[in-house]
């Protein structure tokens, strides 16, 4: 694979050996980004599960403090009040039958977060092929299928994201931008791992945190620490 100059320069300052504290590898991301735009920051989790078995998932939503830097897009499904309320709220789409439609018509997916109201799951249901493959199915797990949708909408506004686990038992999670500093995007990531080690599923069994890497969108990857608390 190719790498650039600067992604060379920037991985001579990182030791891979080395499992740095959260506080010191935000530090050492921020100093070695070196795009022109204000880069997001990745976490990577690889937890000690199998996410074949339903007993062992991990899945969530929280609100991040700082939240995540960027304006977040939200699709809402309700009708009458509810719809009313999304509004309010600053939800960018609300509908009902036409949002399929114009999803499945126009394969139209301007939107990063969908919200529905329970009673909208049956019309929501037949976007499930178009929806789930992207990550996008409302659940009530992740909170994004509530009766409150002015209150989902609020949250994902305010930097609320969503982790889950892929095939490969790792939970990938934007948790900020460089231009939040050390002390933010630690606090964030406290916030995450904090949720991450709640969900651990009762049949996880030896070491659940098995790694944990940061890296900002043209870095490297910094390994954390992550060992405090689990």
């Amino acid at each position: 694979m190719f790498r650039g100059k600067k992604y060379k320069d920037s991985a001579k300052q990182i030791d891979r050996s080395v499992q740095y504290e959260p506080q010191d590898a935000f530090a050492l991301l921020c100093k070695t980004a070196s795009a022109k735009f204000d880069e997001t920051v990745e976490l990577h989790v690889k937890l000690g599960v199998d996410s074949r078995h339903a007993d062992q998932q991990v899945r969530g939503a929280i609100v991040l403090p700082h939240g995540t830097g960027k304006t977040r897009r939200v699709l809402v499904f309700a009708k009458g009040d509810k719809a009313e309320a999304a509004k309010a709220a600053g939800a960018d789409f609300v509908g009902e039958m036409d949002m399929v439609e114009k999803i499945q018509k126009e394969n139209w997916f301007d939107f990063d977060v969908v919200v529905a109201t329970p009673d909208m799951m049956g019309v929501v249901g037949r976007l499930g092929k178009l929806l789930g493959p992207k990550g996008l199915m409302p659940s009530p797990k992740a909170g994004t299928v509530t009766p409150d949708v002015g209150k989902a909408v609020q949250e994902v506004k305010a930097g609320k994201i969503e982790y889950r686990l892929d095939k490969t038992n790792i939970i990938h999670c934007p948790i900020g931008k460089v231009s939040f500093g050390p002390e933010k995007l630690s606090e964030n990531f406290n916030a995450l791992m904090g949720a991450i080690i709640k969900a651990k599923p009762a049949a996880a069994k030896g070491q659940y945190v098995k790694s944990c890497v940061t890296a900002s969108t043209m870095g490297p990857g910094i390994k954390i620490n992550a060992a405090k608390g689990v």
